[in-house]
C-alpha cells in the first residue's frame, strides 16, 4: 500500500442481527492485516463523532450489509450532503462526508462498500451462508484495494 495515503475503513451494523454484521465482520478481518497507513474500526451505527476521523484521512470506506445491493458487494463513491436533519445516534456517510469538510476543511475521498446479506430478520451472531460467501470476496477486494487505492474509482466488477 502507498504508504503516504491513510486510509479508514469503518464497518457498520449490527452482528446480532445476522447479516446486518457483515460490516464489523469485514473490519475484524482486515484489522489483523496491521497495514501501514490503515485505520480500522467498527461499529452499531455511524455517529456525528465519526466526522473527526474521516477528516484525519485522505480516504474512508465504509463497509456496511446491503438489503438488496448487487452482488456479492458494490462499490460507491459518496458524495457530500448537508443534514436537513439528524439523530447524534445515527449519521448517514455523506452526511459524515460534509461534516468532515466544513468542520475540519477535510480533503477526504468517501467510498460504501456495501456487501450483500440475507438474511437480517432473525436475532444471531453468524451470517447466512451467501453472505458469508460475499464477504469472502469483499475480503479479498480490499486487498486488491489497499495495494492500489484507485481500485474504489473503478466498477467493482471488474475486480
Amino acid at each position: 500500500m502507498d504508504t503516504a495515503r491513510r486510509i479508514l475503513l469503518i464497518g457498520y451494523g449490527n452482528p446480532g442481527r445476522l447479516d446486518d454484521g457483515l460490516g464489523p465482520a469485514l473490519a475484524a478481518a482486515v484489522e489483523t492485516w496491521n497495514v501501514a497507513g490503515l485505520s480500522v474500526d467498527a461499529d452499531y451505527q455511524l455517529t456525528v463523532e465519526d466526522a473527526s476521523d474521516v477528516a484525519a484521512h485522505d480516504i474512508v470506506i465504509f463497509a456496511d450489509a446491503s438489503v438488496n445491493g448487487a452482488e456479492p458487494y458494490y462499490v460507491e463513491k459518496v458524495e457530500p450532503k448537508e443534514a436537513l436533519s439528524f439523530s447524534s445516534h445515527s449519521v448517514e456517510p455523506s452526511v459524515l462526508l460534509h461534516m468532515a469538510q466544513n468542520l475540519f476543511q477535510a480533503k477526504t475521498r468517501a467510498y460504501i462498500l456495501g456487501i450483500r446479506g440475507y438474511d437480517f430478520n432473525e436475532f444471531g451472531e453468524r451470517l447466512s451462508p451467501r453472505a458469508a460467501e460475499n464477504l469472502e470476496k469483499a475480503i479479498a477486494y480490499m486487498r486488491l484495494v489497499l495495494e492500489d487505492p484507485r481500485l474504489l474509482d473503478t466498477p467493482a466488477e471488474v475486480h
